[in-house]
């Protein structure tokens, strides 16, 4: 029995320690975002009697009715803008494939220095409405084509190389179905490739549907953190960042450099991200330019995107951790970009210290009559405090905010955030088998997340098509987990021994929410 205590302490140790680096690792990043907007703010109030050219090489500025000139474009020049393709690769969109479309042909940009294409992998009636849009805006002299494929081989990064194919574009900006760039997208993110070094240029995703319901509340708290703290974090501190397979522009050239999209793994931008840095090119990440987009409503579809992204960063992680520590990037640039390339083992560690923590209860009594302390676990309380910093900063303190009330935005928050935590905690299950996946070598295809074009309260997915009906071992998992973790807290008050009861009850709400609602989302 003794063997068997020290055993789990070891274990729910280990996997603490893991979360707790990781969870510094970030803030290390909230370290340089927070010293990066400090100097940015010192130098446009210094600078701000020089021209706006100046002040964009600063970042973070409002450009307000900025003279076109002003970005090294004329009108009296035509050839003075870039040849841009615009790439939007779908599949099955027929909800909010219009939208992007319309979206794309308002651009503020000359329509002979910009060509569309709709890279049209579609099964369903998505072809139709594609090839009516495609025909309107050809008659109002549009450069626009539907490129299809006999044999839909490599999904999205197979649909984006074969689609260079067709690309006459010195820049290719892509969109993915639910998003709806603004008309000056590219009129404000053309002018950082001035740098000849810049070979990509993201920026910050918007959620047009963030008070939707909980769910989306919830994810766009998260995707907050990662478009404001990492992304700025890692362009301030000279780490690597990540292309986020939309809302972005490449150079073409760097796509070519870095050896085009691969589709062995699914999350292809990361990968193509990390194999043109390597080759010395730079990424812009434009926290001030916003992207409106959809998030996933449904419970299923979320936990999908979760999936492909998870088991993707850790196809990613096993593909190119070796050419990163071969690389000539600097010794802290290796160890951030390990950091992001494991990113998404964090769940495993989590679901670990959760199943482990509940024998752990019952073992302590044993444990702490050999001396030893459950004060220990203090420590770790690091780990907790730097990731509720960084969230605050991320939906306080950036533009991510969107309610002008600081107030109310405090109260969302403190609000939100144990709800987050709870739910992050029971996504472990599904993101680790999504990660193991990865790290396997197990192959499975790109399942795209369905979009609704759901937009306010009164718009509804019930009985739209593109919904999951299939009940996992997965999802039944999480049932069984939930009531697992409220037998824990009920062993909890049995034993007198509530060191984890409050970690207990956030699991087994966790669990029991993602199962709650992915069930009744299929029933839907």
């Amino acid at each position: 029995m003794t063997t068997l205590a020290f055993l789990t302490l070891g274990v729910y140790t280990i996997a603490l320690l893991y979360i707790t680096v990781y969870c510094v690792m970030q803030f290390n990043l909230l370290y340089y975002y927070k010293r990066g907007r400090r100097n940015t703010a010192e130098f446009i109030m210094e600078e701000q009697e020089l021209p706006v050219k100046v002040a964009v090489a600063a970042g973070d500025h409002d450009w307000g009715d900025t003279p076109v000139q002003h970005f090294g474009f004329t009108d009296d020049e035509p050839d003075s803008y870039p040849f841009v393709t615009v790439q939007l690769p779908i599949y099955n969109e027929m909800y909010v494939i219009e939208q992007l479309i319309d979206a794309v042909a308002a651009f503020d940009y000359p329509k002979d220095r910009y060509e569309i294409h709709i890279l049209d992998d579609s099964t369903d009636e998505t072809i139709d409405i594609v090839a009516a849009k495609v025909a309107e805006y050809k008659a109002k002299g549009y450069q626009i084509e539907q490129v299809t494929r006999e044999v839909r081989q490599g999904f999205k990064a197979g649909a984006l190389r074969d689609g260079m194919e067709h690309a006459k574009g010195e820049f290719m900006a892509i969109f993915d179905a639910d998003f709806v760039p603004r008309k000056d997208f590219l009129l404000r993110t053309l002018p950082f490739f001035q740098d000849k070094n810049v070979g990509v240029v993201q920026t910050r995703w918007e959620h047009i549907n963030e008070d939707y319901s909980l769910i989306t509340r919830l994810q766009a708290l998260q995707l907050n953190v990662h478009f404001t703290v990492e992304q700025v974090g890692r362009m301030n501190g000279e780490y690597m960042l990540q292309f986020n397979g939309t809302a972005g522009l490449w150079r073409r050239k760097t796509i070519e450099d870095a050896g085009g999209w691969e589709a062995d793994t699914l999350t292809e931008d990361l990968d193509l991200s990390i194999r043109s840095q390597i080759k010395g090119w730079k990424i812009r990440f434009l926290e001030d330019v916003g992207s409106p987009a959809e998030l996933p409503v449904e419970m299923n579809s979320f936990k999908a995107q979760q999936f492909r992204w998870m088991k993707g960063g850790a196809e990613t992680a096993k593909k190119m951790l070796p050419t990163v520590w071969r690389s000539n990037l600097s010794r802290n640039q290796k160890i951030h970009a390990t950091s992001h390339l494991l990113a998404s083992s964090v769940f495993l560690f989590v679901f670990v210290a959760g199943v482990s923590s509940v024998p752990l209860l019952f073992f302590l009594g044993d444990l702490i009559e050999m001396g030893f302390s459950k004060n220990f676990f203090a420590y770790f309380l690091v780990g907790l405090l730097s990731i509720i910093s960084i969230y605050y900063v991320a939906n306080i303190q950036s533009p991510a905010n969107t309610e002008p009330n600081f107030r109310k935005a405090v109260f969302k928050f403190l609000v939100l955030f144990p709800l987050f935590l709870a739910l992050s905690m029971g996504l472990s299950l599904h993101n680790s088998v999504a990660v193991l996946q990865g790290y396997r070598g197990k192959k499975s295809p790109f399942v795209r997340t369905p979009k609704f074009n759901i937009k306010g309260l009164g718009d509804s997915f019930v009985k739209r098509n593109y919904l999951t009906k299939k009940l996992t071992w997965t999802t039944i998992g999480e049932g069984i987990l939930s009531l697992y973790f409220l037998a824990a807290v009920g062993g909890a008050f049995y034993v007198q021994n509530t060191t984890f009861v409050v970690f207990h009850l956030m699991l087994a709400l966790g669990y029991g929410t993602i199962f709650f609602y992915s069930v009744r989302h299929m029933r839907m």
